[in-house]
């Protein structure tokens, strides 16, 4: 998910990681419900790493590997203030269980939907099961942005983007936006 506007990370003090190519609509790819994440291993730490380094330098508050091009469940945010320390979380084959609620999520944006926001409906409240980098289950109860960012993020590794969420109309413009720009590019 992107970075509203108000929240821009510094990256100090971040290590030299790689940053992986973020892909954008209308990448197939995206549409693709990822694959559970079986090992926990060394590879696997190194790509939440990865992970994390681009979701900062994008600069973003979420990101799922279905987004980098990587077939597995798992996900990485961090939605702490920017004046504030990092608080990196990591979330592998988290599954949304309850939601209530419903509250429309204002000028929502994404990393792999480029130069668009819009307004989405979402729950109020989400209960979310995982592990943790660790293998250590987690169980979630969030609200507010956090809600949002954990139905955004989990939305992607089931394969729909936030632009899924909203209006045919305003779909199909953005839709045709980038499609011609693409052509242009070409």
């Amino acid at each position: 998910m992107r970075c509203p506007d108000s929240v821009i990370r510094s990256i100090e003090g971040v290590q030299s990681l790689e940053s992986l190519e973020i892909l954008t609509y209308p990448n197939n790819f995206l549409a693709k419900a990822a694959e559970p994440v079986t090992q926990i291993d060394g590879k696997l730490q190194k790509l939440i790493d990865n992970m994390a380094e681009t979701m900062y330098l994008a600069p973003g508050v979420g990101l799922a590997a279905i987004q980098v091009n990587i077939d597995q469940s798992l996900l990485v945010y961090d939605i702490a203030p920017p004046e504030e320390d990092k608080e990196l979380n990591v979330l592998i084959n988290p599954k949304i269980f309850a939601s209530e609620g419903s509250v429309v999520s204002e000028n929502e944006g994404c990393l792999s939907v480029p130069e668009f926001r819009a307004d989405v409906p979402r729950a109020e409240q989400v209960f979310v099961e995982a592990v943790d980098r660790e293998g250590r289950p987690i169980h979630l109860e969030a609200k507010g942005f956090l809600a949002v960012v954990l139905q955004h993020e989990i939305d992607h590794l089931n394969g729909r983007l936030f632009i899924d969420r909203i209006s045919t109309l305003k779909r199909q413009i953005y839709t045709r936006r980038m499609k011609k720009k693409i052509k242009h590019q070409s």
